[in-house]
């Protein structure tokens, strides 16, 4: 079941078309990669969602009621722009948004005190938040956006200022929060976040929506047949053993083992080549190298798009 269903999206400022005809499907306890590169129109559909500004035509449906200012409370954002106050003291300052949120002070202290022992930053209480560093504040951040525990929430560059062990750490973190039942739009650059923790994804280009799915059908979708076969024994021998529908990509020699990156028309090929090269020379492993979503992503971004917006708008016309 969708948390969030958006239809057909647009949005246009001036002569810009921010989001072009947007249609996504979030499901409930998931974690959506929201992916594109800068000035795609990620952030205007964030905006949307969290309703600081209305699209110029399409629908938004939490939990299959239309979005309004009610859902808000169930929004929680973490945006890539930080906005704490600076001459604030860090707990005064979490107390007072866990409130703005609709928590009663007493709970919210309470959570905070649980969520600052568990980051083990009891002594950030007192401190101001001009005393922190950029990774610090933003595990205060954090915190203060999933505080109040609420059914959205939207992560802007989640891991901007981090340290790999922190990195790691909101990792655990965002994965925990789905498994207790959040569904959580993630926006970042961070390919290898995506293939981590992401299960599934949309990629914006242009205004335009150019790819979605499952990250593992995805990845599975753009395998390009290509394998790496180390071996020990002749070179020769092996390339003679090849036949009409392999190409050799790359072959190099490594402490007297040879690694050889190999093409094949057809995956199942190479169960046939392997039967064939076997008895002239000894295979110490085939590893199949599968895109990763880095791969993916730029191949998608640099295709050519759709210039005419009539011909996006016909063919809009005929989804869903």
């Amino acid at each position: 079941m969708d948390l969030l269903h958006i239809k057909r999206v647009y949005k246009s400022y001036a002569n810009h078309h921010a989001l072009h005809n947007i249609s996504l499907h979030i499901k409930k306890q998931s974690i959506f990669g929201l992916l594109g590169p800068n000035g795609a129109g990620k952030t205007t559909l964030i905006r949307i969602i969290n309703q600081i500004t209305g699209p110029d035509k399409g629908e938004i449906f939490f939990e299959n009621e239309k979005l309004s200012q009610k859902h808000i409370a169930q929004i929680g954002y973490l945006p890539e722009e930080r906005g704490l106050y600076k001459k604030m003291k860090v707990g005064e300052q979490a107390l007072y948004l866990a409130q703005l949120k609709g928590m009663d002070k007493g709970e919210a202290k309470y959570k905070l005190k649980q969520w600052f022992q568990k980051f083990e930053i009891d002594e950030w209480w007192d401190k101001k938040i001009e005393e922190l560093s950029k990774g610090m504040a933003q595990k205060i951040q954090f915190i203060i956006t999933v505080l109040h525990e609420p059914k959205l929430l939207i992560l802007d560059e989640p891991f901007s200022g981090f340290d790999p062990i922190n990195t790691n750490l909101i990792k655990r973190e965002i994965l925990e929060l789905r498994d207790r039942g959040s569904t959580i739009i993630f926006s970042t650059h961070n390919m290898e976040s995506v293939e981590e923790i992401c299960d599934d994804i949309a990629l914006i280009n242009k205004s335009k929506k150019i790819l979605e799915g499952k990250v593992s059908e995805i990845k599975e979708a753009y395998k390009s047949n290509v394998f790496e076969i180390i071996f020990t024994g002749n070179m020769i021998a092996f390339s003679t053993a090849l036949w009409t529908g392999f190409e050799i990509l790359e072959s190099k020699e490594d402490n007297g083992r040879m690694k050889v990156t190999i093409k094949s028309a057809k995956p199942s090929d190479v169960n046939e080549l392997i039967k064939t090269i076997v008895n002239d020379v000894q295979i110490l492993s085939v590893n199949e190298i599968t895109p990763s979503m880095n791969d993916i992503f730029i191949q998608k971004v640099q295709e050519v798009m759709p210039e005419s917006i009539e011909e996006e708008e016909k063919e809009g016309a005929l989804d869903e």
